[in-house]
């Protein structure tokens, strides 16, 4: 930009001289200041025992707990997903009895405490001490002993999974209710199908809405795992539990379980964000959620990547 000099009718530059944010200075030394003291109070800190803490990292019953929590995530996690859009899609039918069935399943299972549910299963010979399937009011055809069927490994999938269900079904509906309704009428003009409009139009759209929270759920169901202690069923938090009943090292086994929670939940971040890039493509907003991992993991980022502005 420039501007003509009355006295001598010559153009200049106008120096723009950028706003100072001085007291984002000061926070972020303050900040910086504090983070340093933490940090070296935790490496430094002989009761936290970091040797202890490294001779367990990889001890095998660390990661066998390991292994079991992950299989009961994704396990729990698919059938909250195919559950939760079967429940959405029932919910927001026109039929009275299967949007009515849902409401009350999502009622139900999002109105009791999870760990309620998890020994509810896990003690459902109490109730009912033989399973089996065949004619209503009939013969049976296939039976057995419902301590037999329901092993905690089980019970801890029916707890969380049909638990994550009713969460999921409302995510889903959500997501569903954000496509604009016209296109639902153009499909059905043009002679589709309700579940095709639904699986072709509508839960492509909707995704971009589903997977944020889709992501946030399955990073609280890797944590929730630790909840099936109460039924016996060996995951991460048992076996340092197991582990510490022994040598009393309390503390250094707690730290281990968390250093693996934090390096599962870093990568499900990781493989969240890149879902959702792919869902955002040629909108746009696909730009804008173009922030780096640290955002993610901690909330924050720094600079403006040669776009303008400040810290965030």
């Amino acid at each position: 930009m420039t501007e003509t000099s009355e006295s001598t009718g010559t153009a200049e530059d106008i120096r723009a001289v950028p706003v100072r944010h001085y007291g984002r200075w000061v926070a972020g030394v303050i900040i910086a200041i504090i983070a340093v003291i933490v940090i070296r109070s935790v490496i430094t800190n002989a009761n936290m025992q970091w040797s202890v803490v490294g001779d367990y990292l990889f001890d095998d019953r660390i990661l066998r707990g390991l292994q079991n929590t992950l299989i009961l995530t994704v396990i729990s996690m698919v059938i909250g997903v195919l559950g939760g859009v079967l429940l959405a899609v029932m919910r927001m039918s026109p039929n009275p009895l299967a949007s009515g069935a849902a409401g009350i399943y999502i009622w139900l299972f999002r109105g009791t405490p999870l760990i309620t549910q998890l020994i509810f299963w896990n003690f459902l010979a109490l109730f009912y001490p033989r399973l089996g399937l065949g004619i209503p009011f009939g013969p049976e055809f296939i039976g057995s002993d419902t301590n037999t069927l329901i092993s905690p490994f089980i019970a801890s999938l029916l707890g969380l999974g049909l638990n994550e269900a009713a969460y999921m079904a409302e995510i889903v509906r959500g997501g569903i209710l954000s496509v604009d309704s016209g296109q639902l009428e153009a499909a059905g003009a043009l002679g589709m199908s309700r579940a095709k409009t639904l699986r072709r139009i509508i839960l492509p759209q909707a995704m971009r809405v589903i997977i944020p929270p889709t992501g946030n759920e399955t990073i609280a169901m890797l944590k929730t795992t630790s909840l099936v202690v109460v039924i016996g069923y060996f995951e991460l938090m048992t076996s340092a539990q197991q582990i510490y009943a022994q040598n009393y090292k309390i503390a250094p086994l707690l730290i281990t379980a968390a250093l693996w929670y934090l390096f599962m939940t870093s990568v499900l971040t990781v493989i969240q964000m890149q879902i959702e890039k792919y869902f955002a493509r040629g909108t746009s907003r696909a730009v804008a959620e173009r922030d780096r991992w640290r955002t993610r993991l901690f909330g924050f980022t720094f600079g403006s990547g040669g776009k303008g502005g400040g810290a965030q």
